[in-house]
């Protein structure tokens, strides 16, 4: 049966700090390593065996998707990485404190860009934009995967992962705007041959 497992990188150092990540390139934090042997535990307790893996061109992503596999003993499967799945670029606002930014710009305007769908901060994508690169990927590359059966893992981004589940579970665009994605946490779908979802688990604990 073809698995997709979704997980979003450990707690990152700016995350900590309350700051717009987008592309910049920040380490995780050591709760954010942590987070990530948890995601791997969870996944060796549940039985998961990967045949192949997908990631952004950021470094916690990357680290978050290298301490999984080393967890699960699987180290030596093939790794594609790919700015597709990068998280939503911020644009002028990368590397604000948020709080700072809502007392710049007013608390109505900067929750305006980081929840609508489609209104992108300056300079930077919205949740549409993000949407518009990764799930054409995902269609083109991921799903053929999945399409043979393979089990996939993908380890991305709190945006990029979002525009992945909304077309999985068929949100609108006014329920996807409230979906959050927890770090750290693997999301387990069990596809059918068809490719539409029988199951999802999200292996919080």
């Amino acid at each position: 049966m073809p698995t997709l497992v979704l997980v979003r990188h450990g707690q990152s150092q700016w995350n900590l700090e309350n700051r717009f990540t987008g592309w910049v390139d920040v380490p995780l934090t050591e709760k954010g390593r942590e987070e990530a042997r948890a995601a791997g535990e969870r996944l060796k307790k549940a039985g998961v065996r990967f045949t192949k893996a997908y990631t952004s061109e950021l470094a916690r992503a990357h680290e978050t998707l290298d301490i999984m596999l080393d967890v699960l003993g699987q180290k030596g499967i093939p790794i594609v990485r790919d700015r597709a799945v990068n998280e939503r670029h911020y644009g002028d606002l990368q590397g604000l404190n948020k709080a700072e930014t809502a007392e710049k710009f007013g608390k109505e305007q900067v929750k305006i860009w980081r929840r609508s769908y489609d209104i992108p901060p300056p300079g930077g994508e919205s949740l549409a934009d993000t949407a518009a690169r990764t799930l054409p990927y995902f269609k083109d590359h991921i799903l053929p995967d999945l399409a043979k059966g393979e089990t996939i893992i993908v380890s991305a981004h709190g945006n990029s992962l979002r525009s992945i589940v909304m077309d999985l579970d068929r949100l609108s665009k006014d329920e996807v705007v409230g979906l959050e994605i927890a770090t750290g946490v693997p999301i387990v779908y069990e596809l059918g041959p068809d490719l539409g979802v029988r199951s999802k688990r999200i292996l919080s604990s």
